[in-house]
């Protein structure tokens, strides 16, 4: 197996790295009891070497919703496969971050090959509000939340 450079040094300095900061999950953001979790990823993508394909089509999941870091990275690697895998992908624009302003602007332009669309975080509080998918009483504020168990 070839390592990358930022592999190397992920592995040095241990980042992600189980009881680190950013290695666990936020309190408001981790899994609920009877939530499914995915295998852990060891690179960018979240499909490559896990379940993630199988559980969402096991759920009847056809659309994903992702957020996160690295943007131009992990949450576009994650959803470039998951487009290729016949997935409805929508992109959080402001619930994602890069190392650096040129990441950013390269995972808004690359977001138009792949992404089905990009909303805001306010923006799909209101569409799953509007669906009936999660109570307005229990939107946060400006939070973004777990929409668990959501289908299309």
């Amino acid at each position: 197996m070839y390592i990358n450079p930022i592999q190397v040094q992920s592995k040095a300095t241990q980042s992600f790295a189980v009881d680190t900061w950013g290695g666990e999950w936020h309190p408001e953001f981790g899994p609920r009891p009877g939530d499914v979790v995915v295998l852990e990823h060891w690179a960018q993508n979240g499909f490559a070497g896990t379940d993630l394909e199988a559980q969402l089509k096991q759920h009847g999941i056809e659309k994903i919703v992702l957020v996160g870091f690295i943007a131009n990275s992990c949450v576009e690697a994650t959803a470039r496969f998951g487009m290729e895998l016949g997935f409805h992908v929508t992109l959080i624009k402001d619930a994602t971050a890069a190392f650096n302003p040129e990441g950013m602007t390269a995972a808004r332009v690359n977001a138009k090959l792949f992404a089905h669309a990009e909303l805001t975080t306010n923006e799909l509080l209101s569409a799953l509000s509007d669906a009936g998918r999660i109570a307005a009483r229990d939107q946060p504020d400006g939070a973004l939340v777990g929409a668990h168990g959501i289908k299309n």
